[in-house]
């Protein structure tokens, strides 16, 4: 019995080819697709969840500013974990991190600049399920010249070589022994550290060595007595069921007995395995992008089984016949039911077929497109449990209603032809294209709106001339730097040089512990300071507000410029001249610079403070001539050959970092616009064969109609009417959608664009031309056709 049922099944597929083919087409694009996007939701969602003791994992923070200017920071202090651990029996144990960023790392003649440095404790081994391959997990640092490395740098410099003793150079001198290598860390993991420090020696080389001190008079000889710079993640491991509330109430405690001129200070902390999806604050982040990803896969997969449905139903008439006529001679509902279920299940089949295949030969480009690592693996049973869910989901919603219509049939009625009325015009048929449509409608603005906010971005004034501006560490050129400029400065294609000690493009340096002349009793406010040259603004064409900017004198040491933004917060109408304190930095106020972006554009523009000091400057910008670029770098390795030749020369180009801050938003873009043409591609294939099928069963009235004198203009508007008024409804419901999901997406940013009608038409009137097109292409067809012909067929 089930035998023939395929048999039938097969033979069915084969006598209708062009139909087979519109559904084997939109099952296995749609399923493609459906999956793809399925696989990176879970990609998405799985992050961090390989730590055992990930429950337990918070990240601190600290809330800072005003209600009007609320500011969150993730990186805090040093002292506190070491409070933590020693006051409070909740917190199990901390981790603390500083990151370093790039740094040159040489291994005999090997010699490259290597990024992810940084400081850590002991604790990060095993806070986190980090596994050592090599050394001892207990004591990865036995001293302070230790370091431990991934096995990607690893198998880099040593090759097939045991580096267990090895001896490497961390900069231009600092001998470090390989004391341990840590597994190479999972592709969903947050924390992607190459090279691991302990902060033992952080504390001795920035502290104990240097006696660091901010007024020649008060020196700081542990990074436990430093409260004032936060620049160390935090990680606390908590006992289960820990009140998190508590937690936090006890950390500001601890801060504000300690260091009382910070008051107030709430802190905050974040789970572990929210970190990548949500804000320090649990407010949605990366976590609107996953919903609607999965959201749309859902979308794309129903309008595939619409497809099904659609053309199942409305061909159903033509079968009506044929399941009489199975009646008649014994067939029962349930066999006719078994039978079109399993002619649904071979198409499926196939499709899956066709889906996997593609997968397997795409899976490259994806993750070359998604910045993903997926593989479609017979091992990960994650992959796989979604690819059945998502088969026998997709299976059932397309088959069962069409089995169940077909097999419902009464046969006497069929065999009269009183059966069509009802179903080649159902009303649930007309329902699927206006949902199908209506779908993607609502893509086609997304695609809209993501492409017109990255655009944005890219064109919005950012406050500073970021073009043809290159920059890189300066390391021993430091000392020389006004011989340097002067020398670059005559080179071809070098407009002008500066210095700073921060990253415009992305400035994560914040500091508390300030004052200034009327600061409100327990005023809570961080700023980013940006040590700065005297040619640091009108080198990146910053706007003056008011006052002056730095000269270069010996008095700009005691002279200080805010932005917009600081001076809103503080409170200040005459910011001029007024006394200002940043940590233990005195001076005035000199100048006002208007805002500018340097941070992500999710974030409002903080409070900055520019200083001078030579000292804190370490980072050297170049500002060259588009056709010249070249010359001035290489006029810029000279220079750091002449102080640094056994280091690697690395320079960015600051619009390389701006695009980078938004890489996410690029891919999200981009996808969004193959996932869109997708989804309109299988929504004409449903049409083209819906427009195909109405063509046939009205060819008896086309013919009568053009015997009668009726045009082919009125010919194609009697086919396509019905099918406009749909698409019609379908912008109409498709607009609120898209308007309410697109204006959340953009709640994301502090700057971002209007969504404005425009944007609707568009979507409108291109949902409109292609489904007119679609369906033209067969009502021209059957316009054009000789009645004759049409009439003698039937």
């Amino acid at each position: 019995m089930i035998k023939n049922y395929f048999k039938t099944a097969w033979r069915n597929i084969v006598n209708n080819k062009f139909y087979a083919a519109i559904n084997v087409a939109g099952l296995t694009f749609g399923l493609v697709i459906g999956l793809f996007m399925l696989l990176w939701v879970q990609d998405e969602l799985s992050f961090d969840t390989f730590n055992k003791k990930g429950p337990g994992i918070y990240r601190v923070g600290i809330v800072g500013g005003t209600d009007e200017s609320k500011q969150i920071f993730t990186s805090i202090i040093a002292p506190l974990a070491t409070y933590a651990k020693a006051e409070m029996p909740e917190v199990t144990d901390a981790v603390r991190i500083r990151n370093i960023g790039v740094a040159p790392f040489k291994y005999k003649e090997k010699n490259f600049r290597e990024d992810n440095f940084a400081f850590t404790d002991p604790s990060y081994f095993s806070v986190f399920d980090f596994k050592l391959v090599a050394g001892d997990k207990k004591k990865p640092f036995p001293d302070n010249n230790s370091v431990v490395i991934t096995q990607a740098i690893a198998k880099k410099y040593f090759g097939n070589e045991d580096p267990i003793g090895k001896v490497v150079v961390l900069g231009l001198n600092e001998n470090l022994k390989v004391t341990g290598v840590v597994a190479d860390y999972p592709a969903n993991s947050t924390l992607k550290y190459n090279i691991l420090l302990p902060m033992s020696r952080f504390n001795k080389l920035a502290y104990m060595d240097r006696k660091l001190s901010y007024d020649n008079k008060t020196f700081i000889s542990s990074m436990d007595g430093d409260w004032a710079n936060f620049a160390f993640d935090t990680y606390l491991l908590l006992k289960p069921n820990t009140d998190i509330n508590q937690v936090t109430k006890k950390l500001r405690a601890i801060h504000e007995r300690e260091h009382p001129v910070d008051a107030p200070v709430p802190y905050l902390a974040q789970p572990l395995f929210q970190m990548h999806l949500y804000k320090a604050d649990g407010s949605n982040g990366g976590i609107e992008t996953v919903r609607t990803f999965a959201i749309v896969a859902i979308l794309i997969l129903v309008i595939a089984c619409i497809n099904y449905v659609n053309l199942s139903t409305a061909r159903s008439m033509l079968r009506a016949k044929e399941v009489s006529m199975r009646k008649i001679i014994g067939a029962g509902k349930l066999q006719l039911f078994m039978q079109f279920m399993i002619e649904t299940t071979l198409l499926f089949a196939i499709s899956t077929l066709f889906a996997l295949i593609l997968m397997y030969v795409l899976m490259p480009m994806y993750n070359n497109f998604s910045g993903k690592q997926l593989q479609l693996s017979v091992t990960n049973y994650q992959v796989w449990m979604y690819v059945v869910i998502t088969l026998i989901g997709t299976l059932a919603a397309s088959s069962i209603y069409p089995a169940l219509l077909l097999s419902s049939f009464e046969p006497l009625k069929a065999l009269k032809g009183k059966v069509t009325t009802g179903i080649g015009n159902t009303v649930f048929r007309k329902v699927l294209v206006v949902v199908q449509f209506s779908v993607s409608i609502v893509l086609i603005i997304g695609t809209l709106v993501i492409g017109r906010q990255l655009n944005f971005i890219q064109k919005k004034d950012l406050g500073y001339d970021k073009e043809n501006v290159f920059v890189f560490n300066m390391r021993d050129m430091k000392t020389h730097y006004d011989a340097i400029k002067q020398e670059l400065l005559k080179q071809p294609g070098i407009i002008s040089v500066t210095r700073s000690g921060n990253d415009i493009i992305e400035n994560d340096n914040w500091t508390g512990d300030n004052d200034w002349d009327g600061k409100p009793a327990k005023a809570n406010l961080f700023f980013h300071p940006i040590a700065a040259d005297k040619d640091f603004i009108s080198f990146f064409k910053i706007k003056m507000k008011e006052g002056a900017a730095f000269t270069g004198a010996i008095a700009d040491t005691t002279r200080f410029v805010l932005n917009e933004a600081a001076v809103s917060a503080m409170g200040l109408k005459d910011p001029i001249g007024k006394n200002i304190r940043i940590q233990k930095m005195k001076g005035t106020i000199s100048g006002v610079v208007k805002d500018f972006h340097f941070a992500s554009m999710r974030k409002k523009i903080e409070p900055a403070v520019l200083y001078y000091r030579a000292d804190d400057c370490y980072k050297i910008y170049i500002k060259t001539t588009g056709a010249n670029a070249q010359k001035a770098i290489a006029a810029a390795l000279t220079s750091w050959k002449q102080y640094n030749n056994d280091s690697p020369f690395s320079y960015t180009f600051l619009d390389d970092s701006f695009n980078q801050l938004y890489k996410t938003e690029q891919r999200t873009g981009s996808l969004f616009n193959v996932f869109s043409a997708i989804a309109i591609f299988i929504s004409c294939l449903g049409l083209f064969g819906l427009a195909t099928y109405s063509a046939q069963v009205k060819t008896r009235e086309i013919g009568i109609r053009k015997v009668l004198g009726s045009s082919v203009a009125g010919i194609i508007r009697l086919l396509t009417t019905e099918f406009i008024v749909l698409i019609a409804i379908s912008i109409l419901i498709a607009v609120p959608v898209a308007y309410y999901a697109m204006d959340k997406w953009l709640q994301d940013y502090a700057y971002r664009i209007t969504i404005t009608a425009w944007i609707f038409l568009m979507a409108g009137f291109g949902a409109t031309a292609i489904a007119l097109l679609t369906i033209s292409i067969q009502s021209v067809k059957a316009a054009l056709a000789n009645p004759v012909k049409s009439l003698r067929s039937e």
